[in-house]
């Protein structure tokens, strides 16, 4: 997900803040601040990523492994919506809708106003996406074939994690020409808007239709309130939790829920040159980098290895998920942007050499937050399956990272000072 923006939104935010606009004193942007600084700056929030996931599974592989499991999936005491009766629900079906609702946010700004707002700038990223998911999900069937349950895993593969792809982007400093940085942006911009897609046409359950009318409707409210420029942040925030309220019970997956209502928000500047979509995304991205990922990374990357083994990343699921992680992400990204430049389609970004774009398409098999929720949605009633893609998405993950950031740490130079 493209969280890694951040600081470009507050420095437009800074330009405008004369007026007051955005404080200081904004807790989460505080708090965000405070743990760059602690854990690398860019790299921050990959880093964090990495931190979770490794105790994830340490925990899950330990003797508080039956208190972890038993933390996130036992039945609550009490919940304000009977659907979501474990902590584990809770934070897959609700918090994740908020991260999706900041991919929202973040893709209508691109779109209208931002490195997707002209064909010229769309043609590359959305070209290197699409081959980017296409090529994995390829390799993924070349290795399990079609048979099910299987076969419903195949766009596991096809997601990248920019937090943590940002991550390892920013350790490198200047050996990564700007021009790429936002090349990997762009493209998980349209990653995540291919992914959305994806969980509603492919993992959506049976379609309840009273509720989803009921969805359809205060989404057309909200369309005409968001046409009128409302200034309400509690009327817009108040329909969005009743639109996902009854797209959690209409059986197509409640983070899409997400990703609507933010499509609706207004992005008109105000005569402070902000809008309700900069301010909502502004205030929600810190949240969504610290604390909603890598709650989590944490509840969903805890693979147990005891029923598994390292011998289990032979077997069909985890090795088809970390080739097409591996394989397959890095062929389809370098070769779409190798052709699309020879045919005169698109130019590959300023400034870089095709090492720099093998090494950034290499860096964008990690795939870990949208890989492990979409695992999670693919093998319903197959724990043992939804582990093992755990497995696969972690190692073709770590393998992606380790070797990306050794081509570009390695094989390429880096640029002389003015």
């Amino acid at each position: 997900m493209p969280i890694a923006t951040l600081s470009a939104l507050q420095a437009s935010f800074a330009l405008a803040n004369s007026g007051g606009m955005v404080r200081s004193r904004h807790l989460p942007n505080r708090i965000a601040t405070r743990l760059r600084a602690l854990l690398g700056g860019e790299a921050a929030a990959g880093v964090l990523l990495i931190l979770v996931a490794a105790a994830a599974i340490w925990i899950a592989n330990s003797p508080l492994s039956h208190g972890y499991h038993d933390l996130f999936h036992d039945t609550l005491a009490w919940t304000p919506v009977a659907k979501l009766n474990t902590l584990h629900l809770w934070i897959n079906d609700a918090l994740m809708a908020i991260f999706f609702f900041v991919v929202g946010l973040e893709i209508k700004r691109e779109v209208l106003s931002g490195e997707l707002s002209s064909p010229e700038k769309r043609r590359l990223p959305v070209v290197a996406a699409m081959a980017g998911m296409i090529a994995p999900a390829l390799v993924y069937f070349a290795v399990t074939g079609t048979g099910y349950p299987l076969q419903r895993g195949w766009a596991i593969p096809a997601a990248t994690d920019i937090a943590f792809a940002m991550g390892v982007i920013g350790l490198l400093g200047r050996r990564v020409p700007p021009s790429l940085r936002l090349f990997l942006l762009t493209i998980a911009i349209v990653d995540d808007l291919g992914a959305v897609a994806i969980i509603a046409l492919f993992y959506t359950a049976s379609i309840k239709i009273g509720w989803l009318v009921a969805a359809l409707v205060v989404l057309a409210l909200m369309v005409g309130i968001g046409r009128r420029h409302t200034k309400s942040y509690a009327l817009t925030i108040g329909l969005a939790v009743v639109l996902w309220y009854c797209v959690l019970h209409s059986g197509v997956h409640a983070t899409v829920a997400g990703v609507a209502a933010a499509l609706t928000v207004p992005i008109r500047l105000g005569k402070r040159g902000d809008s309700m979509l900069l301010r909502m995304e502004h205030a929600l991205v810190p949240w969504n980098e610290y604390v909603i990922v890598p709650l989590f990374g944490f509840a969903n990357a805890g693979v147990a290895l005891a029923g598994i083994g390292m011998s289990g990343l032979v077997d069909p699921l985890p090795l088809a998920i970390g080739a097409g992680l591996f394989f397959g992400k890095q062929t389809g990204i370098f070769v779409s942007v190798w052709v699309a430049e020879k045919l005169g389609f698109a130019p590959r970004p300023d400034g870089a050499t095709w090492t720099h774009v093998w090494g950034v398409s290499v860096l964008c098999g990690i795939g870990f937050t949208m890989s492990l929720f979409i695992g999670a949605l693919a093998f319903p009633g197959y724990p043992h399956l939804v582990e093992e893609a755990k497995l696969g998405v972690l190692t073709g993950s770590l393998c992606s990272a380790l070797f990306g950031f050794a081509i570009l740490r390695f094989l390429t130079h880096r640029p002389q000072a003015a």
